[in-house]
């Protein structure tokens, strides 16, 4: 008897070893791609309203909102990505916490909370240029609707690097 409940003891710590090795992530559309952040660094997800134009302001900054008293920078994905900028029907703005900053992004959708485990994700491809893309994590795989699809794993930190020294220091005055 002992040993079954000792045997079962380790089989359900073995099981909570794996599901807390899980990690969550917000898949999101930009483009015909699908992308995904840590859950953990989003604060929420909003319908697109029109932000406040800032003078001076790239195209990758799209402007500011003002969320319960707190200026938020709003950055079009679609335009750092090399996409045009539209607005359609499903866009929405993510809004995250990053490197102690709170700044929302543009995509055109969000699509679920998928849960992937490391054995999941596969790294960053290296690119060209002999470097990895900065802000990739990895690449996850994904069954959207019967067909397997990659998920790319965005770093939300390395998102902001990933700015040109324009819109950091835009960033920087709208905190």
């Amino acid at each position: 008897m002992e040993l079954s409940t000792s045997s079962s003891t380790s089989r359900s710590a073995r099981a909570g070893e794996a599901s807390a090795q899980v990690r969550e992530y917000l898949a999101f559309q930009v483009g015909r791609e699908l992308y995904g952040v840590d859950i953990l660094r989003v604060q929420e997800i909003r319908g697109f309203e029109t932000p406040t134009r800032i003078a001076g302001a790239t195209e990758v900054v799209r402007g500011v909102l003002n969320l319960r008293g707190v200026i938020v920078p709003i950055l079009d994905l679609r335009h750092s990505m090399g996409l045009p900028a539209e607005i359609g029907v499903g866009t929405v703005t993510i809004v995250m916490n990053l490197k102690q900053r709170t700044v929302g992004f543009v995509v055109d959708g969000v699509t679920d909370v998928v849960g992937l485990s490391p054995a999941d994700i596969q790294p960053a491809p290296e690119l060209a240029d002999g470097g990895r893309g900065t802000f990739i994590q990895g690449l996850g795989e994904l069954k959207v609707e019967g067909r397997e699809q990659m998920l790319i794993l965005l770093d939300a930190d390395q998102l902001l690097g990933h700015l040109g020294d324009s819109e950091q220091a835009l960033l920087a005055v709208s905190m």
